[in-house]
């Protein structure tokens, strides 16, 4: 399913957040290991939480423009059913998470108040 806010490379380097939740643990995990077998991309640990403004449990992919092309297509393709939030990354937090967003799947309510509250 390709998403309406399908994303686009007009960023250096983003960040790809994988939501997963206990009924989908087994798929998010079989997507981690093809990721760090297929790819060099710096991966984070899987988050069995939700942290900073993710309302789901994920992991976090870091890759660069370069790979945007060939990246975001074959996530779109081995996803299954898991939702992907993609975002480019700048020194705007807030903007990275609202503007650069872009989504694989089903669009979820990020808890971007903790931006806001950095900034007063």
């Amino acid at each position: 399913m390709i998403s309406a806010k399908y994303p686009t490379n007009t960023h250096e380097s983003y960040h790809a957040h994988v939501y997963f939740e206990q009924d989908t643990l087994e798929i998010a995990l079989k997507l981690f290991d093809k990721i760090k077998g297929k790819f060099p991309y710096e991966v984070s640990d899987v988050y069995k939480k939700c942290i900073g403004p993710h309302p789901k449990w994920n992991y976090q992919i870091t890759f660069t423009k370069n790979d945007f092309d060939d990246f975001i297509p074959w996530l779109d393709i081995n996803r299954e059913d898991l939702t992907i939030f993609i975002h480019g990354i700048s020194d705007d937090f807030l903007k990275d998470h609202t503007d650069s967003a872009s989504w694989l799947g089903k669009e979820e309510k990020l808890n971007i108040d903790i931006f806001k509250e950095k900034k007063d």
